[in-house]
Parts: structure tokens; sequence; C-alpha cells
């Protein structure tokens, strides 16, 4: 398994797709068709619900589908992975978020974190939204990992597994072209006049976003690439002399 650094999260929590249990779930669910036969079979979406979660305020149901203007919490030791659309989701514990309406049922226009930790995939598509206490992230096809931490105020961190993210907080605009785990804090207070400010890669694996790609029949970009980079969190394939962290480059307008 590749390397991945812990902030205030368990190991267990980000080798959940090494669990037989996931494991199961997740060959039960591309044989029964994917995303697309549930839709029309109007069967559940969720590939596995681990512990006790809340959909809008009621007891979470495996045989439940979960749709687009909802709201979802999970407990203490749960974990929730679910597709909508072309898009994966796994919400780990002790987190509440809510999945806005985009054009359709089955499109996604704003993932709204609210606390806690989420790992998502999204397929190509435009006018998507992560939002967080501190940031917004404008998001294409990509995987991403968000997290809010409650006990620094809500501040946020995001990182841009791969893919092109338009990111920003408070006057503070970057995009984020990503081969490999560009990561980023939103402040809640600016450091040195920045409220986006750089991260490395903490709490989350290259085989949890592999895994979420598989769910909805994509790839990472490094498996496309055939190669990973350094996972400092500045997102580049190869570690070149002068590479910067856009945040660190780009300020406010």
């Amino acid at each position: 398994m590749t390397q991945h650094t812990l902030h205030g999260r368990s190991d267990a929590e980000v080798t959940w797709f090494q669990r037989r249990s996931f494991l199961q779930a997740a060959a039960a669910w591309t044989a029964m068709g994917g995303a697309a036969a549930a839709h029309a079979q109007n069967r559940s979406n969720i590939v596995q619900l681990v512990g006790d979660a809340l959909l809008n305020g009621s007891r979470l149901r495996p045989e439940q589908a979960i749709q687009t203007g909802d709201e979802i919490t999970t407990g203490p030791g749960s974990s929730l992975i679910f597709v909508i659309g072309n898009s994966s989701f796994h919400v780990r514990q002790n987190s509440t978020l809510s999945v806005e309406r985009g054009a359709s049922l089955n499109l996604v226009s704003v993932l709204r974190l609210i606390n806690g930790a989420v790992i998502s995939v999204w397929g190509s598509g435009s006018n998507r939204r992560i939002i967080t206490p501190t940031l917004t992230a404008g998001i294409r096809g990509t995987g991403v990992y968000t997290e809010v931490f409650a006990d620094q105020g809500d501040r946020s961190y995001f990182c841009n597994c791969y893919g092109t993210v338009d990111m920003s907080a408070g006057r503070d605009r970057v995009t984020s072209r990503s081969d490999y785990h560009q990561a980023f804090w939103g402040e809640v207070q600016a450091k040195e006049g920045r409220l986006l400010t750089p991260a490395k890669a903490i709490n989350h694996t290259d085989e949890e976003l592999e895994f979420l790609a598989q769910l909805v029949n994509q790839q990472t970009a490094w498996q496309r690439m055939g190669k990973k980079g350094v996972k400092d969190g500045k997102g580049y394939m190869e570690d070149k002399p002068g590479q910067m962290h856009p945040a660190a480059v780009s300020s406010g307008t």
C-alpha cells in the first residue's frame, strides 16, 4: 500500500478497502450492473454502510437510496460508500454533509461538507462545487479528499488528488492542476495575507481513490499514466527544481 500520513485519523479509517466486507460489497455492486442498473431498477445506490448513519435525520437503512437534496450524518466508527450518477463518495465517521441537486435527480451540483471528511471521485461535468466552512472548490472530472477540522475552528483541508479544480477562499483564487495530490488549507484566519495555503497530503491513500474510481468505471491519473509521483502535496508527477505549490505563488485579486 502507498504511504500515507495521518493527522487525527486512525489507520483503520484509511485501509477500509482492504476489508473483506468491502471487497464483497464492491464485487456485488459491479456484478449487479453498478449505478446505471441501480437507477434503472430503482435499487439502493449504497455500496456499503458500516455502523449507524442518518439520512435527513432518520436512521439510514442499507436498502434505501440516497438522492440529491439529502443530508447525511455518520456516527462514531461508521462509514458510508455510495454512488450518485457518475460520482462516488466515501463518508468517514462523525461527518455531516449534504448533496444538492443539479440539472437532474442524479447530478450533484454541490457537496456541502459541514464537518468530518469525505473522499469523492467525480465523472466529467461542469458547474459543480464542494463547499466547506472556509473554502470552495469548483470541480470537473477529478478525485478529491475533503476534511473539516472542528478542533481548529472549522479549518478545512482539500486535496486535489488528480484533475483540475478552481479553488477559492475569501479573495484568494487558485486553479489547481494536479496529477498526484495537490493539497490546500482553507484557513480560518489569514496567514501572511492568504486564506488559501499549501498543505501536505494527509489522511487518504491512493488505493482509496482507485477503488472509488472503479465503482464508476474510471481510473485515476496515476493509473492511466502508469506511474506515481512524490506525495508531498504539490501535485506533480515529477519533482523538478523550482516547482512551487500554486497557493504559495498566487494571491487574491
